[in-house]
């Protein structure tokens, strides 16, 4: 009688096989990471900052070789998924890496990202753009989030290095975003409030980037630099706020729609509703200093938990999915059986 086969485990040629079947959605994973671990530093929770800050970059190398081997070795799967909107996660969540960087003094390290990311941006953004069509789902602003993002880093690497030039680009970028953001509305398919499986929260994730582009800007301006005269700094200014209560409505609407209609399983675009949780805290805590509206600090650090709850409780369901598919999915199944001949 032929025993039993042993209790799954997981095996490291499982895993690689795993994980060379994630898609580029799987970019969201970092951006949330990421921006959960910049709304945690702007609070002043360093360590636990720190500690988002390891695991975003660890998953950003994974993804970034897996990235380079599809270029090399399977062209034309590499270019099927560089047209799908969720490739531009590799954009905006290097930039979000390069912004947390900044914030230790890294700046060298922080404009490599910089130069990184816009690189990749007109490439993917062209492929995706071109694909564009009417009825899509949330991803559909990462064309605006991407575009943002090199404006958040851009405007943050300007004020470090009092480069006047890098803040002038941001804020061409800025105003570029929230174009692109117009453009997208036009081609979302708004029954995805309801019906999404958590990317349709980039429809305000890409509304909480924008503003927190905007605070970078104002921020990133000093009598050292002088970007900005009088009738500039109150545009940009009145952008940014009525940004930010855009923002807060997305986020009211969002929230409800997911009550309305609850989606507790998981899905790999949840790591897509984490990221604009964090990015309205961190735009929230932003706004409440480049703003100097003393109270947005202590709604900032509320958006800020529910974030990082929202983190932990997706990361749960992250792990579990890939536990299960690794040890008793038919990738494992095959592996243990190539390995009992």
């Amino acid at each position: 009688m032929p025993a039993p086969d042993p209790a799954p485990t997981p095996s490291p040629s499982a895993f690689r096989a795993w994980w060379a079947q994630r898609s580029p959605a799987a970019g969201s994973a970092v951006m949330a990471t990421g921006i959960v671990s910049v709304a945690l530093q702007t609070a002043g929770w360093e360590v636990l900052s720190l500690v988002l800050l390891v695991l975003a970059c660890a998953a950003w190398l994974g993804l970034a070789a897996e990235f380079v081997l599809r270029l090399l070795r399977e062209r034309e799967r590499w270019v099927s998924e560089a047209e799908s909107p969720d490739s531009l996660t590799a954009v905006a969540a290097t930039a979000v890496l390069g912004t947390r960087v900044s914030a230790l003094g890294h700046d060298a390290l922080a404009g490599a990202l910089l130069a990184l990311a816009a690189v990749l941006w007109p490439v993917l953004l062209v492929l995706v753009v071109r694909r564009w069509r009417p009825h899509m789902p949330g991803s559909v602003f990462m064309a605006c989030v991407a575009t943002q993002g090199l404006a958040v880093l851009g405007a943050t690497l300007a004020a470090a290095e009092s480069a006047a030039w890098l803040a002038r680009v941001a804020l061409v970028l800025f105003w570029s975003g929230l174009v692109l953001y117009g453009l997208a509305l036009f081609r979302f398919d708004p029954r995805q409030v309801l019906e999404g499986a958590g990317d349709h929260w980039v429809a305000g994730g890409a509304i909480a980037i924008s503003s927190l582009a905007g605070t970078k800007l104002l921020t990133a301006d000093s009598a050292r630099l002088y970007l900005w005269n009088d009738d500039d700094l109150g545009v940009l200014r009145l952008t940014t706020v009525a940004l930010l209560v855009l923002d807060l409505a997305w986020y009211a609407v969002l929230l409800a729609a997911e009550a309305v209609r609850p989606r507790p399983a998981y899905d790999t675009r949840r790591w897509a509703t984490v990221f604009p949780l964090g990015m309205t805290a961190a735009a929230t805590l932003s706004a409440s200093a480049a703003l100097e509206v003393p109270w947005l600090d202590g709604l900032g650090r509320v958006l800020l938990w529910i974030s990082v709850a929202a983190w932990l409780a997706v990361a749960v369901g992250a792990a579990t999915s890939a536990r299960t598919a690794i040890t008793s999915g038919p990738l494992s199944a095959f592996v243990r059986s190539r390995a009992r001949r």
